[in-house]
């Protein structure tokens, strides 16, 4: 997860907050990074971050944080964090689970989406109450600002429903935080699929070397239609030009690939090869930045370490908040250094 601040208008600040509008953003632990969450999220990050101060599942930790360096999110300006470091997220989730509704988080349009790549009948209650969790990452530092692929844009929504539903019940907490959407829509995935997906595994990671991404180019689905390199085929909806359009900078040469593929005078080929150029032209200062960073293992740790601890106080101020309004902040003072000798031993025994 990764927190950034900019300033903005003191009138527009919610309660117990002064001076800077936050940015929440972060990816689940799950897999490396491809190109879809670079056009859907993290482009949006480096740009904000100018604007804003911004065992397996170890290593997809750390895969996930050198993901994030290597396309230049600087730890000095975006504060990275580890939510299993966070606990207070987990109190969060259960009093905004109160605020939610089981139908309204089955109408979450991604959730279909979830358990068929996952091949599940039946939805657990940790996957239907995900957005819910993501609600208590995002109001837990209370963001103005949440960049997402459009595919995320409704559990935003369900954010900001928790949201004004704290408000209505207890006072102005927590603000109703800003979607924003990449410039490019979904990327298709390599294997024609609806997305790229680290689920599905048919995408082009940012970790990818150069003759992976031309290997993964070459095998990619383009127009079904079309039989012959000159046959006219069709640009709109397929994936080469998707990617074409979202990352070669030679915009000419984008240009002059359409039209000759519409004239059925250019054959795929050739069009995925220049889309494999441009990809690694793309896609090759962050390695060389990803390969700095990974020969310091240490230096990741820390960035990790630190972050968390950043969040965690800035968590454990929203949940006091949260609980005072609610006439719940029992014990505030009482933590675990304040024990009197025999509590463990009476706590244990309940």
């Amino acid at each position: 997860m990764a927190v950034t601040e900019t300033k903005v208008r003191p009138d527009a600040r919610p309660a117990g907050r002064k001076g800077r509008r936050r940015l929440l953003t972060g990816d689940r632990p799950t897999g490396k990074l491809h190109l879809g969450h670079y056009v859907g999220s993290l482009e949006n990050r480096l740009r904000l971050q100018e604007e804003y101060e911004t065992r397996e599942i170890k290593e997809h930790i750390y895969d996930l944080v050198l993901d994030y360096l290597s396309v230049g999110i600087d730890p000095a300006r975006s504060t990275i964090y580890l939510q299993s470091l966070v606990p207070e997220v987990a109190v969060l989730q259960l009093i905004f689970s109160m605020l939610t509704t089981v139908p309204r988080l089955q109408r979450v349009p991604t959730l279909k989406e979830i358990m068929r790549d996952l091949k599940l009948e039946t939805a657990s209650l940790g996957l239907l109450s995900y957005p819910v969790l993501q609600a208590a990452d995002i109001l837990m530092v209370r963001a103005d600002v949440v960049p997402v692929g459009k595919d995320q844009a409704s559990h935003l929504e369900v954010t900001r429903e928790i949201a004004r539903r704290f408000n209505e019940l207890y006072g102005s907490v927590f603000p109703e935080p800003e979607t924003i959407t990449g410039r490019v829509g979904t990327l298709v995935g390599i294997d024609g699929q609806a997305k790229m997906s680290k689920s599905l595994d048919n995408a082009i990671y940012l970790s990818d070397d150069a003759a992976t991404v031309t290997r993964k180019v070459g095998a990619m689905f383009t127009d079904p239609t079309r039989i012959h390199p000159t046959d006219p085929g069709h640009v709109e909806g397929n994936p080469v030009f998707i990617l074409h359009d979202a990352f070669n900078r030679d915009r000419a040469e984008v240009e002059e690939l359409k039209e000759r593929y519409r004239k059925g005078t250019v054959g795929d080929v050739e069009v995925k090869k220049r889309l494999a150029r441009a990809l690694n032209e793309f896609l090759e200062p962050v390695r060389e930045r990803r390969a700095r960073f990974a020969a310091a293992p240490r230096q990741l740790e820390e960035i990790i370490i630190e972050g968390s601890r950043v969040t965690r106080r800035e968590a454990e101020e929203t949940l006091h908040l949260c609980l005072g309004r609610m006439g719940m902040d029992y014990f505030r003072q009482v933590g675990p250094d304040d024990r009197r000798p025999g509590d463990a031993r009476r706590a244990g025994s309940r």
